[in-house]
């Protein structure tokens, strides 16, 4: 069984780190108050990791990180997460036709991938242009 250390249950590092995710999300997500609950450092270090990879500014916008993290989830049959990220992304501006495109090309590789692997030792042959 999953045990959650609520947000009104924290203290110390616990509490200054739910603090920071409700600023940013609005809400303490169960995926944190089960690293809370579990650990309030593996809680912080994920978190920070959470903050660099997904909320602060990159090379990738925030739209195309969340269908990202949908796809792995997705492919990871990770119910939760899948839910979590599809929503984020409309959150940021995809719209459901892009989300629909983005499942077909997660179904499409997810299945190539299968068919790839029926041919072991399959030589990669797709190589990028010269510049």
């Amino acid at each position: 069984m999953t045990h959650f250390l609520e947000p009104q249950d924290a203290t110390g590092l616990a509490k200054e780190i739910y603090d920071d995710i409700e600023a940013n999300f609005g809400m303490v997500p169960n995926i944190f108050k089960a690293m809370g609950a579990a650990d309030p450092k593996w809680l912080a270090i994920n978190w920070q990791r959470e903050k660099q990879i997904m909320l602060e500014d990159g090379p990738l916008d925030r739209k195309t990180r969340e269908l990202i993290a949908m796809a792995v989830s997705m492919t990871n049959n990770c119910e939760y997460c899948s839910f979590a990220h599809e929503t984020m992304a409309l959150n940021e501006g995809v719209t459901e036709e892009m989300l629909s495109h983005a499942k077909q090309v997660i179904e499409l590789f997810s299945s190539f991938n299968a068919i790839i692997h029926s041919y072991p030792g399959m030589p990669c042959d797709i190589k990028p242009k010269s510049c």
